[in-house]
């Protein structure tokens, strides 16, 4: 793995001249990702015949040297916060953590400090930085009230494999909730589109009028006292796709406020909960480095059990 502020040289041959650039070095770079070689192109990091300003769609010069240089990251205007993080695997590639409920991931206007973002930066002294900046690459994201496995890259190389499995659908994710109602049928498969609902922007919908496709498996995994234990393999991750889809069948995560609608009293008479009952309680990937499937699976946080003991009549959960 190249580190910053070392040079990798690279000559062209007669037969590739007139390649586009930016193809042309992801070839002798494949742990590089095309689009962070086009950005270093036009940071001037890749020099040949004494000139910086290339262009990634430039093409290649017959017997040219090439040489290419990884600057350093820089700083980002995010203060390190020593925050406990439950940590489930760290290496030089990147960090798995149980997110605990309430744990905002990145900062955002009303919420500053006090991210998981801010944490990393504390925690991880050996971040190398994706896109040219001294941060943890964030792949994937839970709500601010949702608890469970996330990983974090370390590093470029690290972040565009996590990326790439994400977006081709080879990462597997289970996650737990208790949901409103025992769904009929028990088992089942749910495509929708999902994007931003007509009457409230701030909400996603299932019936959009455009959107993205988005596919939830459920099943139910104990029926309790008005409520059910679900366990649901999505396919996909858009924004709050759980959450909407559930509800979208008549089915909402017990404790949603925003998609729970008039469901809101049931979950109080029933002892309450402080936010929705939704856990991501396993993920599996390959590993950036090693390209074995590796498989990380978080506890279920308290409250979550505290609930459902409730549910059972008091009943402890495992």
């Amino acid at each position: 793995m190249l580190e910053a502020g070392e040079t990798l040289v690279f000559v062209s041959d007669a037969h590739e001249a007139a390649d586009r650039l930016d193809q042309w070095l992801a070839e002798r770079i494949p742990e590089w990702s095309r689009t962070r070689i086009q950005a270093l192109i036009r940071e001037g990091c890749v020099e040949a015949e004494g000139r910086c300003d290339w262009r990634p769609r430039d093409r290649v010069l017959a017997g040219a040297e090439y040489r290419v240089r990884l600057p350093a990251p820089t700083p980002v205007d995010v203060l390190p916060e020593d925050i406990s993080l439950d940590v489930l695997h760290e290496d030089n590639d990147l960090i798995v953590i149980n997110k605990p409920p309430g744990l905002v991931v990145h900062p955002a206007p009303g919420h500053a400090d006090g991210t998981l973002v801010n944490a990393l930066l504390f925690k991880c002294d050996d971040l190398q930085g994706v896109g040219g900046e001294q941060r943890p690459g964030i792949i994937h994201r839970l709500d601010r009230d949702t608890s469970g496995v996330m990983v974090v890259a370390k590093n470029q190389s690290a972040m565009d494999s996590l990326a790439a499995q994400f977006q081709d659908r080879r990462v597997n994710k289970v996650y737990v909730a208790v949901v409103v109602g025992i769904p009929c049928p028990a088992a089942g498969r749910i495509e929708t589109l999902i994007g931003r609902s007509a009457t409230d922007r701030k909400k996603m919908s299932a019936t959009p009028s455009r959107g993205k496709t988005a596919i939830t498996n459920y099943r139910v995994a104990e029926a309790l006292e008005g409520f059910a234990l679900v366990r649901l393999i999505i396919e996909t991750g858009r924004t709050h796709q759980i959450r909407v889809q559930m509800a979208h069948i008549g089915y909402p995560v017990a404790g949603d406020s925003v998609y729970g609608g008039s469901r809101k009293r049931l979950w109080q008479e029933a002892g309450g909960c402080e936010r929705q009952m939704l856990h991501a309680e396993t993920l599996s990937f390959l590993h950036p480095s090693s390209g074995e499937r590796v498989e990380y699976t978080a506890p279920m946080p308290a409250d979550m059990r505290d609930f459902i003991a409730r549910l059972r009549g008091g009943r402890s959960i495992s």
